[in-house]
């Protein structure tokens, strides 16, 4: 997932109605990190949500600490 990808779905699930701008001129991050997970899955780890859903629940609790 590429960061512009992750900032579109983070856009979503707070309702950032506005545009999001990159600047290409500065460095694109730290080098690509691949990470395998085959030994987690093994001992029998899995996610037990999906991404969209857990950021939305971050955020409403997030939202309900602060308010």
């Amino acid at each position: 997932m590429t960061i512009k990808q992750l900032a579109n779905i983070l856009r979503g699930v707070v309702g950032f109605g506005g545009d999001l701008v990159f600047d290409r001129s500065k460095p694109d991050g730290s080098p690509r990190k691949i990470m395998d997970i085959s030994l987690l899955s093994k001992l029998g780890w899995s996610a037990s949500m999906p991404l969209i859903e857990g950021l939305a629940l971050s955020y409403a609790d997030f939202k309900r600490r602060i308010s």
